[in-house]
Protein backbone atom coordinates (compact mmCIF):
# COMPACT_ATOMS: atom_id res chain seq x y z
CA UNK A 1 0.00 0.00 0.00
CA UNK A 2 1.32 3.45 -0.90
CA UNK A 3 1.71 6.18 1.71
CA UNK A 4 -1.73 7.59 2.46
CA UNK A 5 -2.22 11.20 3.50
CA UNK A 6 -4.36 12.15 6.49
CA UNK A 7 -7.84 13.57 5.99
CA UNK A 8 -6.47 17.00 6.88
CA UNK A 9 -3.77 16.73 4.21
CA UNK A 10 -6.22 15.39 1.65
CA UNK A 11 -8.61 18.27 2.35
CA UNK A 12 -5.83 20.82 1.93
CA UNK A 13 -4.87 19.26 -1.40
CA UNK A 14 -8.20 20.38 -2.93
CA UNK A 15 -8.86 23.80 -4.40
CA UNK A 16 -11.49 25.74 -2.51
CA UNK A 17 -9.95 26.17 0.93
CA UNK A 18 -11.17 22.85 2.30
CA UNK A 19 -10.48 21.90 5.91
CA UNK A 20 -11.05 18.70 7.90
CA UNK A 21 -13.14 18.99 11.08
CA UNK A 22 -14.93 16.95 13.76
CA UNK A 23 -18.27 17.64 15.41
CA UNK A 24 -20.05 15.98 18.34
CA UNK A 25 -23.70 15.54 17.32
CA UNK A 26 -26.54 13.16 18.19
CA UNK A 27 -24.38 11.30 20.69
CA UNK A 28 -21.54 10.54 18.29
CA UNK A 29 -18.63 12.22 16.48
CA UNK A 30 -18.83 13.00 12.77
CA UNK A 31 -15.89 13.90 10.56
CA UNK A 32 -16.52 16.30 7.69
CA UNK A 33 -14.56 18.33 5.17
CA UNK A 34 -15.78 21.86 4.47
CA UNK A 35 -14.89 24.56 1.96
CA UNK A 36 -16.19 27.07 -0.56
CA UNK A 37 -18.73 29.89 -0.33
CA UNK A 38 -22.46 30.15 -0.99
CA UNK A 39 -25.54 28.15 -0.14
CA UNK A 40 -24.68 25.04 1.92
CA UNK A 41 -24.46 21.74 0.03
CA UNK A 42 -24.02 18.52 2.01
CA UNK A 43 -22.43 15.49 0.28
CA UNK A 44 -22.93 12.01 1.76
CA UNK A 45 -20.85 9.12 0.47
CA UNK A 46 -21.27 5.37 0.31
CA UNK A 47 -19.66 2.06 1.18
CA UNK A 48 -16.81 1.11 0.97
CA UNK A 49 -15.63 4.68 0.56
CA UNK A 50 -15.29 7.94 2.53
CA UNK A 51 -15.85 11.65 1.88
CA UNK A 52 -12.91 11.40 -0.55
CA UNK A 53 -15.19 9.86 -3.20
CA UNK A 54 -16.33 13.42 -3.98
CA UNK A 55 -12.83 14.90 -4.39
CA UNK A 56 -13.17 15.27 -8.16
CA UNK A 57 -16.34 17.38 -7.91
CA UNK A 58 -15.85 19.29 -4.63
CA UNK A 59 -13.62 22.09 -6.01
CA UNK A 60 -16.07 22.91 -8.81
CA UNK A 61 -19.08 22.81 -6.51
CA UNK A 62 -17.25 25.00 -4.00
CA UNK A 63 -17.25 27.89 -6.48
CA UNK A 64 -20.95 28.44 -5.78
CA UNK A 65 -21.63 26.51 -2.56
CA UNK A 66 -20.38 25.96 0.95
CA UNK A 67 -19.59 22.28 0.42
CA UNK A 68 -19.75 19.96 3.43
CA UNK A 69 -18.61 16.40 2.63
CA UNK A 70 -19.43 14.12 5.56
CA UNK A 71 -18.19 10.74 6.71
CA UNK A 72 -21.33 8.98 7.88
CA UNK A 73 -21.53 7.34 11.30
CA UNK A 74 -19.10 4.40 11.13
CA UNK A 75 -17.24 5.71 8.08
CA UNK A 76 -13.70 7.06 7.72
CA UNK A 77 -12.81 9.58 10.38
CA UNK A 78 -16.22 9.45 12.09
CA UNK A 79 -16.90 7.48 15.25
CA UNK A 80 -17.97 3.84 15.03
CA UNK A 81 -20.58 3.28 17.74
CA UNK A 82 -22.17 -0.09 18.39
CA UNK A 83 -25.59 0.90 17.05
CA UNK A 84 -27.53 3.54 15.14
CA UNK A 85 -26.99 2.42 11.54
CA UNK A 86 -30.62 2.57 10.47
CA UNK A 87 -30.95 5.40 7.96
CA UNK A 88 -33.41 7.35 10.12
CA UNK A 89 -30.88 7.65 12.94
CA UNK A 90 -28.08 8.44 10.49
CA UNK A 91 -30.26 11.14 8.92
CA UNK A 92 -30.73 12.66 12.36
CA UNK A 93 -26.93 12.72 12.69
CA UNK A 94 -26.81 14.92 9.58
CA UNK A 95 -29.70 17.07 10.76
CA UNK A 96 -27.87 17.73 14.03
CA UNK A 97 -24.63 18.47 12.14
CA UNK A 98 -26.43 21.04 9.98
CA UNK A 99 -27.77 22.72 13.10
CA UNK A 100 -24.32 22.55 14.72
CA UNK A 101 -22.88 24.40 11.72
CA UNK A 102 -25.53 27.10 11.98
CA UNK A 103 -27.61 26.26 8.91
CA UNK A 104 -31.41 26.21 8.91
CA UNK A 105 -31.60 24.29 5.63
CA UNK A 106 -29.22 22.83 3.03
CA UNK A 107 -29.07 21.22 -0.36
CA UNK A 108 -28.09 17.56 0.00
CA UNK A 109 -26.69 14.94 -2.37
CA UNK A 110 -25.95 11.33 -1.50
CA UNK A 111 -24.39 8.38 -3.28
CA UNK A 112 -24.98 4.71 -2.39
CA UNK A 113 -25.58 4.44 1.40
CA UNK A 114 -25.32 8.22 1.49
CA UNK A 115 -28.27 8.45 -0.91
CA UNK A 116 -30.36 6.35 1.49
CA UNK A 117 -29.47 8.68 4.36
CA UNK A 118 -30.11 11.77 2.22
CA UNK A 119 -33.57 10.51 1.24
CA UNK A 120 -34.36 9.72 4.87
CA UNK A 121 -33.22 13.23 5.77
CA UNK A 122 -35.66 14.73 3.26
CA UNK A 123 -38.47 12.48 4.50
CA UNK A 124 -37.93 13.08 8.21
CA UNK A 125 -36.63 16.66 8.20
CA UNK A 126 -38.14 18.29 5.10
CA UNK A 127 -37.84 21.76 6.63
CA UNK A 128 -34.05 21.35 6.63
CA UNK A 129 -33.71 20.22 2.99
CA UNK A 130 -33.99 22.61 0.06
CA UNK A 131 -33.31 20.14 -2.76
CA UNK A 132 -32.28 16.47 -2.81
CA UNK A 133 -30.06 14.58 -5.26
CA UNK A 134 -29.78 10.77 -5.22
CA UNK A 135 -26.83 9.19 -7.01
CA UNK A 136 -27.42 5.65 -8.31
CA UNK A 137 -29.32 4.44 -5.21
CA UNK A 138 -32.53 5.20 -3.34
CA UNK A 139 -33.78 4.44 0.18
CA UNK A 140 -34.55 0.77 0.96
CA UNK A 141 -38.15 -0.23 0.32
CA UNK A 142 -40.05 -3.48 -0.12
CA UNK A 143 -38.62 -3.96 -3.62
CA UNK A 144 -35.43 -5.13 -1.88
CA UNK A 145 -37.20 -8.32 -0.85
CA UNK A 146 -37.28 -9.24 -4.53
CA UNK A 147 -33.49 -9.60 -4.60
CA UNK A 148 -32.50 -13.24 -5.05
CA UNK A 149 -29.66 -15.34 -3.70
CA UNK A 150 -28.85 -16.71 -7.14
CA UNK A 151 -28.08 -14.34 -10.03
CA UNK A 152 -30.72 -13.95 -12.71
CA UNK A 153 -29.81 -14.70 -16.35
CA UNK A 154 -29.32 -10.98 -17.10
CA UNK A 155 -27.18 -10.28 -14.02
CA UNK A 156 -23.47 -10.36 -14.77
CA UNK A 157 -21.20 -12.34 -12.45
CA UNK A 158 -17.90 -12.02 -14.32
CA UNK A 159 -17.03 -8.44 -13.42
CA UNK A 160 -17.56 -7.09 -16.94
CA UNK A 161 -20.00 -4.18 -17.06
CA UNK A 162 -19.38 -3.58 -20.75
CA UNK A 163 -21.79 -6.41 -21.56
CA UNK A 164 -24.57 -4.17 -20.27
CA UNK A 165 -26.16 -6.75 -17.95
CA UNK A 166 -27.47 -5.94 -14.48
CA UNK A 167 -25.27 -6.22 -11.42
CA UNK A 168 -25.59 -9.20 -9.06
CA UNK A 169 -25.50 -7.77 -5.51
CA UNK A 170 -23.51 -10.55 -3.82
CA UNK A 171 -22.17 -8.26 -1.05
CA UNK A 172 -25.70 -7.61 0.25
CA UNK A 173 -25.76 -11.19 1.54
CA UNK A 174 -22.16 -11.18 2.81
CA UNK A 175 -22.77 -8.03 4.83
CA UNK A 176 -25.77 -9.58 6.58
CA UNK A 177 -23.54 -12.10 8.36
CA UNK A 178 -22.57 -10.87 11.82
CA UNK A 179 -19.07 -11.38 13.13
CA UNK A 180 -17.66 -13.31 10.16
CA UNK A 181 -16.71 -10.68 7.52
CA UNK A 182 -14.29 -8.84 9.80
CA UNK A 183 -12.46 -12.16 10.38
CA UNK A 184 -12.41 -13.22 6.74
CA UNK A 185 -11.39 -9.81 5.39
CA UNK A 186 -8.69 -8.92 7.94
CA UNK A 187 -5.46 -8.02 6.14
CA UNK A 188 -7.13 -8.31 2.73
CA UNK A 189 -8.50 -4.78 2.43
CA UNK A 190 -7.13 -4.06 -1.03
CA UNK A 191 -8.25 -7.46 -2.32
CA UNK A 192 -11.92 -7.09 -1.44
CA UNK A 193 -12.07 -3.37 -2.23
CA UNK A 194 -10.47 -3.96 -5.63
CA UNK A 195 -12.92 -6.76 -6.29
CA UNK A 196 -15.94 -4.60 -5.48
CA UNK A 197 -14.72 -1.55 -7.40
CA UNK A 198 -13.72 -3.55 -10.47
CA UNK A 199 -17.10 -5.27 -10.43
CA UNK A 200 -19.10 -2.03 -10.54
CA UNK A 201 -16.81 0.32 -12.49
CA UNK A 202 -17.19 0.69 -16.22
CA UNK A 203 -13.79 2.44 -16.31
CA UNK A 204 -11.65 0.71 -13.69
CA UNK A 205 -9.06 3.46 -13.86
CA UNK A 206 -11.57 6.02 -12.60
CA UNK A 207 -10.67 4.97 -9.05
CA UNK A 208 -6.89 4.82 -9.18
CA UNK A 209 -4.27 3.14 -7.00
CA UNK A 210 -3.97 6.08 -4.62
CA UNK A 211 -7.74 6.31 -4.14
CA UNK A 212 -8.01 2.58 -3.54
CA UNK A 213 -5.29 2.77 -0.90
CA UNK A 214 -7.17 5.59 0.83
CA UNK A 215 -10.32 3.47 1.00
CA UNK A 216 -8.42 0.32 1.97
CA UNK A 217 -6.86 2.09 4.94
CA UNK A 218 -10.26 3.43 5.98
CA UNK A 219 -11.59 -0.16 6.16
CA UNK A 220 -8.46 -1.82 7.53
CA UNK A 221 -9.83 -2.52 11.00
CA UNK A 222 -12.39 -5.06 12.21
CA UNK A 223 -14.38 -2.13 13.64
CA UNK A 224 -14.61 -0.43 10.24
CA UNK A 225 -15.73 -3.66 8.55
CA UNK A 226 -18.34 -4.19 11.26
CA UNK A 227 -19.84 -0.75 10.81
CA UNK A 228 -19.85 -1.12 7.04
CA UNK A 229 -21.78 -4.38 7.45
CA UNK A 230 -24.20 -2.60 9.79
CA UNK A 231 -25.37 -0.28 7.01
CA UNK A 232 -26.79 -3.38 5.30
CA UNK A 233 -27.94 -5.24 8.41
CA UNK A 234 -30.40 -2.44 9.17
CA UNK A 235 -32.13 -2.59 5.76
CA UNK A 236 -35.11 -4.45 7.21
CA UNK A 237 -35.65 -1.64 9.74
CA UNK A 238 -35.16 0.92 6.98
CA UNK A 239 -37.86 -0.77 4.89
CA UNK A 240 -40.31 -0.64 7.80
CA UNK A 241 -39.46 3.01 8.46
CA UNK A 242 -39.98 3.90 4.79
CA UNK A 243 -43.55 2.62 4.94
CA UNK A 244 -44.39 5.53 7.21
CA UNK A 245 -42.82 8.22 5.04
CA UNK A 246 -45.07 10.44 2.96
CA UNK A 247 -44.20 11.69 -0.54
CA UNK A 248 -40.97 13.67 -0.70
CA UNK A 249 -41.92 17.33 -0.47
CA UNK A 250 -38.72 18.73 -1.99
CA UNK A 251 -37.45 18.78 -5.59
CA UNK A 252 -35.50 15.57 -6.28
CA UNK A 253 -32.87 14.82 -8.93
CA UNK A 254 -31.98 11.15 -9.44
CA UNK A 255 -28.80 10.27 -11.36
CA UNK A 256 -28.28 6.69 -12.56
CA UNK A 257 -25.37 5.19 -14.45
CA UNK A 258 -26.28 3.78 -17.86
CA UNK A 259 -24.31 0.63 -16.95
CA UNK A 260 -25.66 0.57 -13.41
CA UNK A 261 -29.02 1.50 -11.87
CA UNK A 262 -30.59 4.04 -14.23
CA UNK A 263 -33.34 1.78 -15.60
CA UNK A 264 -34.29 0.57 -12.11
CA UNK A 265 -34.31 4.07 -10.64
CA UNK A 266 -36.36 5.40 -13.56
CA UNK A 267 -39.00 2.76 -12.82
CA UNK A 268 -39.11 3.19 -9.04
CA UNK A 269 -38.23 6.70 -7.89
CA UNK A 270 -40.82 8.86 -9.73
CA UNK A 271 -43.45 7.49 -7.34
CA UNK A 272 -41.53 8.81 -4.33
CA UNK A 273 -42.66 12.42 -4.75
CA UNK A 274 -44.40 14.93 -7.02
CA UNK A 275 -41.19 16.57 -8.26
CA UNK A 276 -38.73 13.80 -9.16
CA UNK A 277 -36.53 13.96 -12.27
CA UNK A 278 -34.42 10.97 -13.32
CA UNK A 279 -31.36 11.48 -15.55
CA UNK A 280 -29.17 8.86 -17.18
CA UNK A 281 -25.40 9.38 -16.78
CA UNK A 282 -23.83 7.96 -19.92
CA UNK A 283 -20.71 5.77 -19.91
CA UNK A 284 -20.77 5.11 -16.18
CA UNK A 285 -21.04 2.27 -13.74
CA UNK A 286 -22.02 2.76 -10.10
CA UNK A 287 -19.38 5.28 -8.99
CA UNK A 288 -20.76 8.36 -10.76
CA UNK A 289 -18.75 11.14 -9.05
CA UNK A 290 -15.49 9.40 -9.94
CA UNK A 291 -16.38 7.91 -13.33
CA UNK A 292 -18.15 10.95 -14.81
CA UNK A 293 -17.26 13.93 -12.58
CA UNK A 294 -17.79 16.57 -15.28
CA UNK A 295 -21.28 15.32 -16.06
CA UNK A 296 -22.19 14.95 -12.40
CA UNK A 297 -20.92 18.37 -11.35
CA UNK A 298 -22.74 19.98 -14.27
CA UNK A 299 -26.04 18.32 -13.40
CA UNK A 300 -25.73 19.09 -9.69
CA UNK A 301 -24.72 22.71 -10.32
CA UNK A 302 -27.69 23.23 -12.62
CA UNK A 303 -30.10 21.55 -10.19
CA UNK A 304 -28.93 23.25 -7.00
CA UNK A 305 -28.46 26.61 -8.71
Amino acid sequence: MTDVLSDADLARSLEGGFVSRLAEVNGTHLHYVEGGQGEPLVLLGGWPQTWWQFHKIMPRLARDHRVIAVDLRGMGGSAKPAAGYDKKTMAHDIYELIRHLGHESVHIAGHDIGAMVAQSMAANHPEAVRKLALLDVHHPDESMYGLTLLPQPDQHVDGDLTAGSRTYLWWFALNQVRGLPEKLLAGRERDWIDSLFDYMLLDRGAIDERDRDIYARAYSTAEAVRTGNAYYQTFMQDIEDEKGYGPLAVPVLVLGGDHSNHAYLAAVTPSKGPDVRVVKVEKSGHYLPEEQPETVVGLLSEFFG
